[in-house]
């Protein structure tokens, strides 16, 4: 009797941005007066995966990282926090990129980006990636940072390619089994020459997915509109099945295709640290997909995710637990 050893594809995937964040341990002071530091696993597709896993998911990356203390840092992190570092490529040329922060409660928090003249996660080029793994996650989740260089754009398209996001996941809903390819519409400035070339390659993909999300200012880069119903109907327009605009202490718009719109309101929390709070919703947005919930739910809960984080320092550490969500539903409707 023969037992089938193939390793079984995991259920998210992502593919992006990872790094080390170096936050400062003390609050409402800028860079220049900070005496302390915590490092964390940082990069905005690393903390999709880890708070994928922390929901109970099969959590896997593509990346890059450099061949240095933090490149090993980072893949240590990665697997003691559940998530699969066995895709990580690295570059013996480029250093592992780290990124430090301002935290300033409740809504300013300067970043700066050590990624010149370029990051690993920009150099995984095709050969360095599994395309049959790419192919089998239930979902796939990039970030439009991913199109902003060669040789990570070209990667990019030819794992949606090899996806085929265009036939049977383009065909995808919210029912469980279903599979997902997401846009996070993650738009950073510093990462273009742009903003227009940054429309320009987003429009490219936006046919191959099946779900968008981002910010109001996210979606002027996408698709050219801010109201947050234009921005959703004009992301299905353009191929996608799922729309999700984040408004902030607005809560969260979702539209699908076939007419379902949810609005998903703020939960209160007192904001420490807002940095991680859209890769904790995208973990639950990812996990609530994969668990084939009604949008509404999936939404409420990757709002309550999303605040959990707001309310805590760190990112990929602080993502939370089913329980947790659980708790701050029941806290915010009582």
């Amino acid at each position: 009797m023969s037992t089938d050893q193939t390793p079984r594809a995991p259920e998210v995937l992502t593919f992006g941005r990872s790094g080390v964040d170096i936050y400062p341990l003390q609050t409402g002071v800028g860079l220049e007066d900070v005496e302390t530091f915590g490092k964390f696993l940082g990069g905005t597709t690393a903390n999709v995966a880890v708070a994928a896993a922390r929901l109970g998911r099969r959590s896997a990356i593509i990346t890059g990282v450099g061949d240095d203390p933090f490149g090993r840092y980072v893949r240590r992190e990665l697997r003691r926090l559940g998530v699969d570092d066995g895709h990580v490529v690295v570059d013996p040329h480029h250093l592992t990129p780290v990124t430090f922060c301002e935290i300033f409660p409740p809504d300013d928090f300067p970043l700066w980006f050590y990624r010149r003249p370029t990051a690993p996660d920009l150099q995984v080029r095709t050969a360095d990636v599994d395309l049959d793994t790419a192919r089998d996650a239930d979902l796939l989740w990039l970030s439009v940072t991913g199109l902003s260089e060669e040789p990570s754009r070209q990667t990019h398209h030819d794992v949606l390619d090899a996806r085929g996001s265009g036939d049977a996941a383009k065909r995808s809903s919210t029912h469980e089994g279903a599979q997902h390819t997401v846009l996070d519409l993650d738009y950073r400035p510093m990462f273009w020459p742009d903003a227009a070339t940054a429309t320009g390659e987003v429009q490219k993909v936006l046919g191959q997915v099946t779900v968008a999300v981002g910010n109001r200012e996210e979606c002027e880069v996408a698709v050219g509109e801010t109201d947050p119903e234009r921005a959703a109907d004009a992301l299905l327009e353009a191929g996608v099945q799922i729309a999700v605009v984040k408004q902030g202490p607005r809560g969260v718009l979702g539209k699908t295709r076939d007419g379902v719109r949810v609005e998903a309101p703020p939960l209160p929390v007192t904001p420490l640290n807002g940095l991680g709070a859209g890769d904790s919703f995208g973990g639950s947005l990812a996990h609530g997909l994969l668990a084939g919930w009604p949008l509404e739910t999936v939404l409420h809960r990757a709002n309550a995710a999303g605040a959990i984080v707001a309310s805590r320092l760190e990112c990929s550490t602080a993502m939370p637990t089913p329980d947790e969500i659980d708790h701050l539903l029941e806290k915010g409707s009582s």
